[in-house]
């Protein structure tokens, strides 16, 4: 396993210099494969949020001007830091930086959260689905760590389509250890459902979670009923050509979009893609 386990963690107080404005100490690293790593940080006194918000991180960039991006929070909003999950991209202006982090280091991290993947944007239902590609579960990382998800919704099924097996591993390591969890044990119980799915190597669920919905087979895999308007929620975080993928589904079976102004059956997230 490629996987580097969790560097020791930090305590801001062993800083010797107070934080700057937006400065936050990074508390520990994992790198999980070559393209991908998570990091949890300080989180500041005055940050509320709701689980599924995002924020915008970054560092200092060579002009002495603050380099930032939209990263969703993947750590619930009871945590007493903030976690993300970042791509490697080795030519890109914050994440060939951001890579490189260590623990005692510092970023810059503006507290003012906002998004729309949050249990307010939704009407009440029963089942709550969850589609993400790639980095984009972060966000549900978050959602699936919340009690008030289980108690809102009596049943959450997590999707994560990537390309390769490892890429997974973030979000089922993740998974595997809520069972244990002192505070959202009981909750997921025979509630969360984790489907994972891979599009260009071998793999017990092979393809793109749009065919798979759209042919059935997701549900039959699952042991599930087909969607079902009147009662199920969706929410979606990938690339722009899952979110319309999706968003045609959803909408073929009933589903309205939503947001936090006016809340529906299903919401995406557009701040990640161009």
């Amino acid at each position: 396993m490629y996987a580097r386990e969790l560097e020791t963690p930090v305590a801001p107080a062993m800083t010797d210099q107070p934080l700057g404005k937006d400065e936050q100490i990074v508390t520990a690293v994992r790198h999980w494969t070559d393209r991908l790593f998570s990091f949890r940080v300080s989180r500041p006194q005055s940050l509320r949020f709701r689980s599924g918000e995002f924020v915008m991180i970054g560092l200092e960039g060579e002009n002495g001007k603050p380099l930032m991006r939209a990263y969703s929070i993947s750590s619930p909003s009871w945590d007493e830091e903030l976690e993300f999950y970042s791509i490697k991209v080795p030519d890109g202006p914050l994440t060939s930086r951001l890579q490189n982090i260590k623990v005692g280091d510092r970023i810059l991290l503006r507290p003012k959260p906002t998004g729309t993947l949050v249990l307010d944007a939704l009407i009440p239902g029963k089942r709550l689905f969850m589609f993400s590609t790639g980095t984009g579960i972060a966000p549900f990382a978050s959602l699936i760590r919340d009690p008030e998800t289980y108690e809102k919704f009596e049943e959450v099924v997590l999707t994560h389509t990537c390309r390769n097996v490892s890429e997974l591993e973030y979000g089922k390591t993740l998974v595997e250890s809520l069972a244990d969890d002192p505070l959202i044990g009981e909750f997921i119980e025979g509630k969360l459902k984790y489907y994972p799915t891979i599009t260009q190597e071998a793999f017990e669920t092979k393809g793109r979670v749009t065919d798979l919905l759209a042919s059935g087979q997701m549900f039959s895999d699952l042991g599930i009923s087909p969607m079902n308007a009147e009662t199920d929620r969706a929410m979606i975080c990938g690339s722009m050509g899952l979110n319309n993928d999706l968003k045609a589904l959803l909408e073929e079976r009933g589903l309205v979009e939503g947001a936090n102004n006016r809340p529906a059956e299903y919401v995406l997230e557009k701040a990640f893609v161009g």
